[in-house]
């Protein structure tokens, strides 16, 4: 099941959501991350925060959502936006006609105390990783976009 997780600036938020489905999806999760406004490189507390938990961090980049319109990206069973100045704004159609779901989480990148700033990051990947352990239990899959659907909201809604 491919998913593309999205933020304006695809430096924090999304970056976190790539990792954790990735990593929790077993296999089961290719996910991809994006933004309509990349900010050129990932938050390095997004980084230090993935390497706190283990993921390996090496090949995170900030990226714009249109590489995933292109021919030969991979087709997204399901788009979820984490912020929501992406969730207002026109997005591509993508490709397959993927579930979406609207995951908003406050912004930790602006954050001016070093302190905080780590709290407020650990506090969005818990966040997402309840959401992301939600879906997955959930059992939906590609094969049941409505499910899918279905799975995402529900996943916000009992971890919000």
């Amino acid at each position: 099941m491919n998913i593309l997780i999205l933020c304006t600036g695809n430096s924090a938020r999304s970056i976190l959501g790539e990792a954790l489905f990735n990593a929790l999806g077993e296999g089961r999760v290719r996910a991809f991350s994006a933004g309509s406004s990349p900010k050129g490189e990932p938050h390095p507390e997004a980084l230090a925060t993935l390497n706190r938990h283990g993921h390996d961090v090496s090949g995170f980049r900030s990226k714009r959502w249109d590489e995933f319109e292109a021919p030969g990206a991979p087709v997204m069973d399901a788009v979820i936006t984490v912020c929501d100045s992406a969730a207002n704004e026109p997005c591509p159609v993508w490709p397959g006609a993927p579930a979406r779901a609207h995951w908003g989480l406050p912004d930790p990148t602006y954050i001016d105390d070093p302190d905080a700033c780590r709290a407020a990051f650990e506090t969005t990947y818990a966040a997402l990783a309840a959401r992301i352990r939600h879906v997955l239990a959930s059992g939906a899959g590609s094969e049941d976009p409505k499910a899918l659907t279905a799975a995402l909201k529900a996943a916000h809604e009992a971890c919000s």
